[in-house]
């Protein structure tokens, strides 16, 4: 069995959907989430964990957005088109979150075994080409030039990006954050970005190089599949896959031991963001 097979295929996956109640919540409070189950998972206080989520009209900035020339005015520009701008504590660029986005993350324990960067990004790929059988042999990891927050493991089918993954490590835990973008126009989301950015930019020289986005790089999974998905029938999808991989899922949010854990983590981000939202 491979690495990647065995980091899937867990004796017990804890499984916490936020799909539903976390919709009106700030983002903020899914970063924490995520950095306190890189806690737990870590140090051995739960089994591997897999979290889904879902937020309302939120920009999640990259340390590097924050740098930008005009970031004020980009982030004005944002708000006035109804999005919250955040930003995250892990790597990347500016990404969009809305009702028909889904945000997986894959949290598992470097305890006991090294996990390098490159394994926990193909595990997540293994996850999500499991969740699209209709896709077999489609789902493609590469950079996606002009896209949103690019890398080396966009996910595309006929070279058009409909996720994107990052990292968070923590406490001996890593979180393998992925956004599908389920429902709705991908173009349409990243010609909010590519305006960002030139709000953002301005055309001013800038020690790093923002990408130049071309909205026809980036579709939905519905738009790439012809298909009527929801983001709730993905979710269900989740639950089906991980009980394929484990003989027991466990079905739990934050326990009454982690609370005031989770409690420090979402203050930690808060006060983060606020201070990354101030331009230097």
């Amino acid at each position: 069995m491979s690495q990647i097979e065995s980091l899937l295929q867990q004796k017990v996956w804890r499984f916490w959907d936020q799909s539903l109640s976390g919709k009106s919540r700030s983002a903020l409070e899914s970063f924490a989430a995520d950095d306190l189950l890189c806690h737990s998972v870590g140090q051995g206080l739960s089994p591997a964990t897999v979290r889904t989520w879902v937020h309302d009209q939120t920009v999640v900035l990259g340390i590097q957005d924050h740098r930008l020339p005009f970031v004020e005015d980009a982030q004005d520009f944002l708000r006035t088109q109804g999005h919250t701008p955040i930003v995250r504590n892990s790597g990347g660029l500016a990404v969009v979150l809305d009702d028909g986005v889904l945000n997986i993350s894959i949290v598992l324990s470097e305890k006991s075994q090294s996990i390098d960067i490159s394994a926990g990004y193909e595990v997540m790929l293994a996850f999500i080409q499991s969740l699209f059988p209709e896709a077999e042999g489609k789902i493609e990891a590469y950079e996606i030039v002009g896209s949103y927050c690019p890398g080396s493991y966009d996910l595309s089918i006929g070279g058009k990006k409909f996720a994107g993954i990052s990292q968070r490590r923590l406490r001996q835990g890593i979180a393998v954050q992925v956004y599908l973008c389920v429902e709705g126009s991908g173009s349409e989301r990243a010609d909010l970005i590519r305006q960002f950015y030139e709000i953002g930019v301005q055309g001013e020289e800038t020690k790093f190089s923002y990408p130049v986005i071309k909205p026809e790089v980036m579709a939905s999974l519905n738009e790439l599949l012809n298909a009527s998905f929801t983001v709730q029938d993905i979710v269900i999808r989740v639950q089906q896959v991980l009980q394929q991989l484990s003989p027991k899922i466990v079905s739990q949010s934050v326990t009454q031991e982690e609370m005031e854990l989770y409690k420090f983590y979402i203050q930690r981000v808060v006060d983060r963001n606020k201070k990354m939202l101030t331009k230097e």
